[in-house]
Formats: C-alpha cells, structure tokens, sequence
C-alpha cells in the first residue's frame, strides 16, 4: 500500500536524478503530504527523449464511465499487474517513474489506532515509485492523464509495519523500467532489507490539507 508521500526536491535536481530532457511543471511547490487525487510531476520516456510533467494520482482506465474509479486505483499489484484489465496495457506501453523522497504508512498499536511512520530510502534524497500511466476522456471529451504507484510485499523493515510497500526504483534502474517490459518485470520486487530508515510523525498528516515542514518531524 502507498497512500501518501512526500517530494521536497529543486526542478533541477529531479533533472538530474531521472535523466529528464522536458520539464513540463510550471510554479513546482514541494509537497509534504502528496495524497490521491493531487496532481503530482512523473516521468514517462518518449520516442527520442524522456519528459516530465503532471499526472493525476488515481488511474482512470479509458473503458471507465465515472472518475471516481481513480480513488480505487491508487495503487496497483505487481504480482497481478499483468493479469487485471486495467494495468495490462500501461504495464507493457505505459510505464512511469513518479518522483519521491519518503512516503508514509500507518502502524495499528495495541489499541487498534494507526500511528503514521515517515520511510525512506538510506542514502538517499529522491528515489521512484513504479507507476503505470493512463489516458482517459470526460465527457467533454477533454483528455485527462492518471497514474497508479506499483506495490509488492514488504521487506524486513517494512514487515513491522505493513504487509505491503511501494515498488522502488533506484536511479541505475529507470532506464531499464521505462524502456524494456522484460527488464522492469525483474524490478516488480521490494528493495533489499536494510535499505530504509523510518520514525514515527504527527497523526496531522491524516489530513491532506495539512502540508508543512513540521509533518517530517519525528513524533
């Protein structure tokens, strides 16, 4: 499961860690609590280059009749990814890389409440999520692009605190998720054990409206 997130990067520097040729992204504010339904920057390879630009969070498959399916499709099963109707063809044609620094996930205590953790990547500033992009149309007709975040089961240090994470890439790895289907299927799996650092935050990043520095604070 990866439900929130967070990016705190310069536009140059996304350039640099993905390899970006376009920057598609106009008044790029960080974002200390990315939730669904936002639009957040991913990179996605072109022909000749690789652009990066605004996807919404939520995929809307082009066979959808209501957008709200999006709220659903946050995120997407590697181990079914190329089984289920509506990540099949993304997951052969349309791979992305969505930018991220940390994300966060929700412990049940003794009591039954969910205390939320802040994970990241050791020795790392910005890493990506495995995400699938779509193209759907409203009734207008107007195009509306949407993307899903990969999940698979947890490593060591997840394991403590859900059965599930985010597929990561590490930066040698995005050329080989966006460009060979064959290649980003052996990337379909949780990073190494001893690869992540989490603590303990504010439950005000319950609530997505709440976006500053102090959510990163350990609680």
């Amino acid at each position: 499961m990866c439900g929130r997130f967070t990016l705190i990067a310069e536009l140059e520097d996304m350039r640099t860690e993905y390899g970006v040729d376009q920057i598609r992204i106009d008044q790029w504010q960080n974002n200390y609590n990315v939730a669904p339904s936002q639009n957040i920057p991913a990179v996605i390879a072109g022909a000749e280059d690789r652009r990066m630009g605004y996807l919404r969070w939520g995929l809307i498959p082009p066979w959808a009749e209501d957008e709200k399916i999006g709220f659903k499709m946050i995120n997407a099963r590697s181990e079914t990814v190329e089984e289920k109707k509506s990540f099949r063809k993304p997951f052969k044609q349309q791979r992305c890389i969505i930018p991220a620094d940390s994300f966060f996930e929700w412990k049940k205590d003794d009591l039954g409440e969910k205390q939320p953790y802040r994970i990241q990547v050791k020795g790392k500033n910005l890493f990506g999520f495995a995400g699938l992009w779509e193209k759907w149309e409203n009734e207008k007709g107007e195009p509306v692009f949407t993307c899903t975040i990969l999940t698979t089961e947890a490593n060591r240090e997840m394991s403590g605190i859900h059965h599930r994470m985010p597929v990561i890439l590490r930066q040698e790895e995005y050329g080989a998720w966006l460009d060979s289907e064959e290649e980003a299927r052996n990337l379909l799996r949780p990073l190494p054990d001893g690869t992540l650092a989490m603590y303990p935050v504010s439950k005000r990043v319950n609530t997505p409206r709440n976006n500053d520095a102090a959510l990163l604070e350990e609680a």
